[in-house]
């Protein structure tokens, strides 16, 4: 048996080439994991408009995709509401928009103010044939005017 340093690298690096080859293997899959779930809270009302757009000042755009292969969900629905620059939520700060055949999606609306103790956010809820309810919310930076939110929809379980 050959015990030089570089046969014994060779060696050692095997394993972790067959760990990198694996991975490389399974394309996004590890970027596409469920979105975390977040509250609803009281303020949705279902049948929210038909708009991209509730004001100016802020813009959120992103991809729906599978969780299971992050495929993107061509026709999710997404429903978006948030409190208007007077601090209140109302219906002219509700939208639904559809994503594209490549699962993206985009919503303009005023910078979303902070409500009461809460900070800055984007109510959001994804339907899609096929896959889990999504409820999450976007949390704005601080001093942005845009924002890009991925979402992760786990596909309902197979019978």
């Amino acid at each position: 048996m050959n015990r030089s340093p570089a046969n014994i690298v060779r060696r050692a690096a095997l394993p972790l080439l067959a760990i990198v080859i694996s991975l490389a293997g399974s394309g996004n899959a590890a970027s596409c994991r469920p979105t975390p779930q977040d509250e609803m809270g009281p303020f949705y009302r279902p049948d929210a408009p038909l708009r991209s757009s509730v004001g100016s000042g802020y813009l959120l755009r992103g991809t729906v995709r599978s969780a299971a292969d992050c495929r993107p969900v061509n026709g999710a629905r997404i429903e978006l509401w948030l409190v208007g620059p007077q601090g209140q939520y109302d219906d002219a700060h509700r939208a639904t928009v559809i994503t594209d055949g490549k699962g993206r999606y985009r919503f303009t609306s005023n910078v979303p103010p902070p409500f009461y103790s809460r900070p800055p956010h984007i109510h959001i809820r994804v339907t899609a044939p096929g896959f889990d309810e999504l409820v999450t919310q976007h949390y704005p930076r601080p001093g942005t005017r845009k924002g890009s939110f991925d979402l992760g929809m786990p596909p309902l379980p197979t019978r």
